[in-house]
C-alpha cells in the first residue's frame, strides 16, 4: 500500500505544478520550441489528478499490485512532463 501513497503524493505534486505553470505565459522555449503552452500543462494536470484518484482508490481498496503497476506507468508520465520543459535552450547552430 505504500506504493499507492507514493503515487498519490507524486501525482498531486505534479498536478499542482502543472496547474500553476499552466496559469502563466511561459518562456519562449517552453511555449514555442517545446510546445508546453497552457493547454499542455492543463492536460498534464488533468491526467495527474486522474492518477491521484486511481492511487486513492487503490489505497482504499488495499490493492497492492494495482499501486505498483499504476506507479510504474505514472512515473513515465511524470518524467516526460519534467523533461518537457526542463531541457533548456539549444544552440541554433547545432
Amino acid at each position: 500500500m505504500v506504493w499507492s501513497l507514493v503515487g498519490l503524493t507524486l501525482a498531486l505534486a505534479v498536478a499542482a505544478t502543472a496547474w500553476r505553470r499552466g496559469r502563466v505565459a511561459g518562456g519562449f522555449y517552453d511555449r514555442d520550441v517545446y510546445g508546453m503552452n497552457a493547454v499542455a500543462h492543463r492536460r498534464y494536470a488533468i491526467v495527474s489528478v486522474s492518477f491521484a484518484a486511481y492511487f486513492a482508490a487503490a489505497y482504499g481498496l488495499r490493492l497492492e499490485s494495482a499501486g505498483v503497476i499504476g506507479l510504474a506507468l505514472y512515473a513515465l508520465i511524470a518524467i516526460l512532463y519534467a523533461t518537457s520543459f526542463l531541457q533548456g535552450a539549444h544552440d541554433p547552430d547545432e
